[in-house]
């Protein structure tokens, strides 16, 4: 069985590498990621690599095999899971579910979470609309995935409905809770850019000024 540790760095050398077309991820990014020195990520790797879970080259980045990346995606999928069944069944909000999760996805079986899975209805997406793996390690992207883009980018007039939330640190979650944008959440756009770094739009015939930075951390499709 792989430890926790080495569980937490495929699967942050996975999302570092998603999030940026495949890349590799360099080790000052995995550092940041996991809140640890430099020092202790080069040391890490090479275990990885002796593991044939990465491949590590100094100065060029890691990459995962493709063991590491089933790894990985094995992990993200235990984590959304737990996220979705801990909102929907113990009711925690969609910023406490994270943490909870990061804590229990390394203690549950596959098992048991194929039994999660069967019970919430084989879903496609976490509560912040991130896909869910399934068990043959394929990530299926949900409807209408492929045409979301970041609610930044939308200009004035646009219908939308909030898809996928890339900034879920609790802070920011608890942010877009009192602005009342949950996810599925549809609105129109009244005015982008509306001064000051911020667009206008309106939910519920409620308007709101977002910030462009948190408006480039939602992604929304065509409502």
């Amino acid at each position: 069985m792989p430890s926790l540790t080495v569980e937490n760095y495929v699967k942050t050398i996975y999302q570092i590498a998603s999030a940026q077309a495949g890349e590799p991820a360099t080790t000052g990014q995995v550092a940041t990621a996991l809140g640890v020195s430099p020092g202790t990520v080069t040391s890490m790797l090479k275990t990885l690599d002796a593991a044939r879970l990465a491949t590590h080259r100094p100065y060029e980045g890691v990459a995962l095999t493709q063991a590491g990346r089933v790894l990985a995606l094995r992990v993200i999928r235990r984590h959304r899971l737990l996220e979705l069944f801990l909102m929907r069944t113990l009711e925690l909000s969609w910023d406490e579910v994270h943490d909870e999760a990061e804590h229990m996805e390394h203690a549950v079986s596959d098992l048991l979470v194929d039994r999660i899975d069967a019970f919430l209805g084989h879903p496609d997406v976490d509560p912040h609309g991130d896909p869910i793996p399934r068990c043959d390690g394929k990530t299926l992207q949900p409807p209408l995935e492929t045409a979301a883009r970041p609610l930044a980018e939308c200009a004035a007039g646009c219908s939308f409905r909030l898809a996928r939330v890339l900034d879920q640190s609790a802070g920011f979650l608890r942010y877009l809770t009192d602005a009342g944008l949950a996810l599925g959440t549809t609105g129109i756009v009244d005015r982008n850019p509306d001064g000051a770094g911020l667009m206008r739009i309106r939910v519920s015939r409620k308007p709101i000024s977002l910030a462009l930075d948190a408006a480039g951390k939602l992604l929304v499709v065509d409502a």
